[in-house]
């Protein structure tokens, strides 16, 4: 949605005419108003019953009535306009956007008394409900409502209804507006320190690594001067070898990678709603990529299925160079918004996407692994300079109580942490920036560990 609103267009009561108006019109007679027609009809038969002229003036002045506020209504030629605007259009789960609407006529007439209803769905809250008393031509009016969802997701607002009455409240026409807009929720994002994982490359913001800029595919060490080329780049070695002008290829800062590795099975997450354990996973991938983005790194988002974001229109399906990191953060908020399990029943597609691909680092996010997916998982290493992932511990989340680990799933950690995973548990109401500072607190003793047995080897080796 545009940020001034969308254009509804001038369509509204009385903006033209439509097939079977004059019976949409009389289908739009109130509770009021068809009573009094029957109790019109009913006095003018008691009148011919019982010979009483006056009761007959009754009758047809009871039934009149609301014929007359129908003609009326249906023939009001008056037209207005709406517009609609979200603020923000994206907002975290259990946070409030603000929905403002706008009402302009734009005919010659003041319009009678209005009211208006806007369509949301039941999970955002109740349906809101505004009259409009009159509006001056050329006049507007401005409401605005709020909408709240625990749930992720994305959710269209509108379409827009305008419900026209009599003084009397005889008659009720309703017309709607086509436009419509859409809400979306993404998942919670979690502030995590600022720590720097073992064994992760530098991102931007905590180094460069340094790559050559080529401007083709026949440059050579050197290249040739190019107009606009700086004079002290000039190579004057290679210049005299060659007979023309050469000059140094420059260096430039090459953004660091990093995967973020989404399990979403349906065999490997127990319960569901706003607090479950695939809820959890799902808000911590987002607020590792959104993390990683800050840091200067290019991320991608890959789940089970092997689909990763932004896809594999970048190098290697990661957010490159031209992507902006914000853009890239709201498409990768956006994906997780709508994510939902997968039938698979294993890691293998993933697995195959890293083979063609998975340089840097590799942060996971795990629900419940049997035998074979954790030796899948284990395999995943190799493909990386570093990798961390958090388990969902299962058996505590199917019982909905923090509680130690399973020898089981102390086995899988162990088999990870062997193959050379940060392996971590993850328990419910487990807190995403804690376990982020005992992954590199884990991270860094195993590295001083590695670190001492390759010391005594090189002293056994002299």
């Amino acid at each position: 949605m545009a940020a001034g609103g969308t254009d509804m267009g001038p369509e509204g009561p009385g903006a033209g005419e439509q097939p079977g108006g004059l019976r949409a019109a009389l289908a739009g007679l109130t509770t009021r108003g068809r009573s009094f027609l029957a109790a019109g009809v009913a006095a003018a038969v008691c009148s011919y019953v019982l010979g009483q002229a006056d009761l007959l003036r009754v009758g047809l002045l009871l039934a009149a009535l609301p014929l007359v506020c129908v003609a009326v209504v249906y023939r009001t030629r008056y037209r207005v306009a709406g517009s609609r605007r979200l603020a923000p259009a994206r907002v975290p789960a259990g946070s409030e956007a603000r929905v403002h609407l706008r009402m302009d006529n734009v005919s010659r007439l003041p319009t009678g008394l209005l009211m208006l209803q806007d369509r949301v769905p039941y999970v955002l809250g109740p349906r809101p409900r505004f009259v409009l008393d009159r509006v001056e031509p050329g006049g507007r009016r401005e409401v605005s409502y709020r909408v709240r969802s625990d749930l992720r997701g994305r959710y269209p607002l509108g379409p827009l209804q305008l419900r026209l009455s009599d003084p009397f409240g005889m008659c009720e026409l309703t017309r709607a507006f086509s436009a419509y807009d859409t809400l979306t929720v993404v998942p919670r994002v979690e502030p995590l320190p600022p720590v720097r994982l073992t064994g992760e490359a530098a991102g931007y913001g905590d180094g460069r690594h340094r790559s050559l800029a080529l401007a083709g595919e026949d440059d050579v060490i050197p290249r040739g001067y190019r107009i606009g080329d700086d004079l002290r780049r000039v190579h004057w070695r290679s210049t005299a070898r060659y007979g023309e002008l050469m000059v140094r290829r420059e260096e430039q800062p090459q953004r660091a990678h990093c995967t973020v590795l989404l399990d979403t099975r349906r065999t490997a997450h127990y319960g569901s709603g706003p607090d479950s354990a695939f809820e959890w996973a799902v808000s911590g991938a987002a607020s590792a990529a959104v993390h990683l983005l800050e840091r200067g790194y290019a991320v991608r988002l890959l789940t089970d299925t092997g689909s990763s974001v932004p896809g594999p229109d970048g190098g290697g399906g990661f957010a490159g160079s031209t992507h902006d990191s914000a853009e890239t953060a709201g498409l990768m908020l956006d994906t997780l918004a709508v994510v939902d399990h997968s039938d698979g029943g294993g890691l293998s597609p993933a697995y195959e996407v890293l083979r063609g691909g998975g340089e840097g680092l590799l942060v996971a996010f795990l629900g419940e692994l049997d035998e074979e997916q954790a030796a899948m998982a284990a395999r995943m290493r190799h493909r990386t300079t570093a990798a961390v992932a958090f388990v969902l511990d299962g058996a505590a989340w199917s019982r909905g109580a923090e509680s130690g680990s399973t020898q089981e799933l102390e086995d899988r950690l162990r088999r990870l942490r062997e193959a050379g995973w940060t392996a971590l548990p993850v328990g419910p109401g487990a807190s995403l920036a804690q376990l982020w500072r005992q992954a590199d607190a884990q991270g860094a003793t195993r590295a001083d560990a590695g670190s001492r047995a390759v010391g005594g080897m090189t002293g056994s080796w002299t």
